[in-house]
């Protein structure tokens, strides 16, 4: 996953918007339930990333004024 920009971000609509936080959200859960389970090793960059995703998303939400 590459880190994303608000800058780009900015540029999409809200249901691009929408769709990727759903996708950042189900990933998130996978990977923090696979290592709690002790599926895989426990990467803790790999969840901050994600989870920096998601605020980045909301933030842009936000300032559209894009209900959730």
């Amino acid at each position: 996953m590459t880190q994303l920009k608000a800058k780009e971000l900015r540029n999409q609509d809200a249901e691009k918007l929408r769709q990727t936080l759903f996708d950042l959200r189900s990933e998130l859960s996978k990977v923090k339930g696979g290592a709690e389970r002790g599926i895989v090793k426990k990467d803790v960059g790999k969840i901050r990333r994600i989870r920096r995703g998601i605020a980045t998303i909301l933030t842009v939400m936000r300032e559209k004024g894009i209900a959730e």
